[in-house]
């Protein structure tokens, strides 16, 4: 028997402009024919976006979507936050760019304000378009910094789409046969519910983060420029490690002479809720953090911050990026940081978080298709199976709930190497309410899947 479909949005205090743009229809044809076709959309019958508010966004016929999706993990503080909105068209109108090579107070006062959210050590920043970029920059400066060329990063991990980005990914969805970057090796990952072991923990003493120390023996020259990973996996499906991951491998790379990477891209500020950056909640403090996506709450921004001994290496060379520090990035992010503090949203993020997982959790209870629900805050993961005891992936119905999901009106992500898993990271500004309507839905869409 069906359930009930007549499913309603929480009641928002915004009334979108009637949209006069050219048609759905239209779009679609401009796009095969000029765009390429490497730019992917989601769904069956793509969706069209036309406006943007807080947590939700509208098609082209005024239907809403709760996105809990955040436009991939990036639209930190709500589309369209008036704050921002203010700050950044003040700024467009005075000045719009100029690049590094002049002085503008925004990328100083921006900077300082990330230095104050940083662990004690870490206050220079290199600014770029990206979170490629920024980890781009990073492997470049462990990499001069120690000497070192072999970088160590972990399987299930997606770090960009750049050469050397993409070379770091390990998750062969998103690499490219042609692009062989040499000098990185992969290490396990904390990744419990899939074991490469088949052990249980803590019975298991971590093999996995151990298993770093036969890699630095056996696959280089016994010293490494670093180690990079993401402290809850993004791409890779919300993979969550157990607590002393991080600190075992942070120590052996280090006692090979290399430094830690922490690439926060898609789990800083605030996002987890109980810490500022998701390497806190391991008791880790790395060498240097990646940052984009939340950063910016949309705007192309990305960062590498580090130590001062560490951020001279990018002097030995002239390197320069056009649009890093362009005035108006800097603004929008400027006001992001302010927004996240003014408006309590890490403490939203977890307060939310813990209420939507334990939500997720009893739902698991009902259906016996979620084989795990993980992640902390508004990082949260949904891991569908075929069936539990043999943990075989359901990436067909992971498809279908994502689809019947955005006829219910909530946007979803997925990911995980079999694409099984749902990914949940709404803006942070997301409500109680509106947590219980994407668990009606997804209840709605698991009971209805054929």
């Amino acid at each position: 028997m069906a359930t009930d479909t007549k499913l309603e949005l929480p009641v928002v205090n915004h009334t979108p402009q009637p949209y006069t743009g050219p048609s759905r229809d239209e779009v679609i044809a401009l796009r095969k024919q000029y765009v390429s076709p490497g730019v992917i959309t989601y769904y069956r019958e793509p969706l069209m976006v036309v406006e943007g508010h807080m947590q939700y966004v509208w098609d082209e016929t005024g239907k809403r979507y709760l996105d809990a999706f955040a436009g991939i993990v990036t639209v930190s503080v709500g589309h369209c936050h008036p704050k921002v909105v203010e700050k950044v068209r003040e700024q467009a109108g005075q000045l719009q760019h100029t690049t590094t090579i002049y002085l503008h107070p925004a990328i100083a006062q921006f900077a300082e304000r990330l230095s104050e959210k940083m662990p004690e050590g870490l206050s220079r920043s290199y600014f770029t378009n990206s979170g490629s970029e920024a980890n781009e920059v990073a492997i470049l400066s462990a990499r001069e910094h120690t000497g070192n060329s072999e970088a160590i990063a972990l399987r299930n991990g997606y770090h960009g789409g750049t050469a050397t980005a993409m070379g770091l990914t390990a998750h062969g969805t998103w690499k490219f046969k042609a692009n062989q970057a040499p000098g990185i090796h992969h290490t396990h990952a904390g990744y419990c519910y899939r074991c490469p072991y088949g052990l249980e923990y803590p019975s298991c003493d971590v093999k996995c983060a151990r298993d770093i120390e036969d890699v630095i023996k056996y696959q280089t020259p016994g010293e490494v420029a670093c180690f990079i990973g993401e402290p809850i996996q993004g791409v890779g499906g919300a993979v969550t490690p157990p607590k002393e991951y991080f600190q075992i491998v942070y120590d052996i790379v280090r006692r090979h002479g290399g430094i830690c990477i922490a690439d926060e891209v898609q789990g800083g500020f605030g996002r987890t809720g109980t810490h500022y950056w998701a390497h806190q909640n391991w008791g880790v403090v790395p060498d240097g953090i990646t940052m984009a996506k939340g950063i910016g709450n949309g705007i192309p921004l990305g960062a590498f911050t580090t130590t001062p001994e560490i951020s001279e290496a990018m002097t030995r060379r002239v390197h320069f990026n056009t649009f890093g520090g362009n005035p108006i990035s800097m603004t929008q992010g400027l006001a992001t940081l302010e927004v996240i503090d003014e408006e309590g949203l890490q403490q939203n993020a977890l307060e939310v978080g813990e209420y939507l997982k334990d939500r997720l959790l009893e739902l698991q209870d009902k259906h016996h298709a979620i084989g795990e629900v993980r992640g902390m805050g508004l990082m949260l993961g949904v891991e569908l199976v075929v069936d539990r005891d043999t943990k075989e992936p359901a990436g067909t119905l992971t498809a279908e709930v994502l689809e019947a999901a955005k006829h219910r009106g909530v946007l979803l992500g997925k990911g995980g190497l079999y694409g099984n898993t749902l990914r949940i990271k709404p803006p942070m500004c997301i409500t109680k309410d509106d947590a219980d309507y994407l668990v009606a839905t997804l209840d709605a869409c698991l009971t209805d899947a054929p």
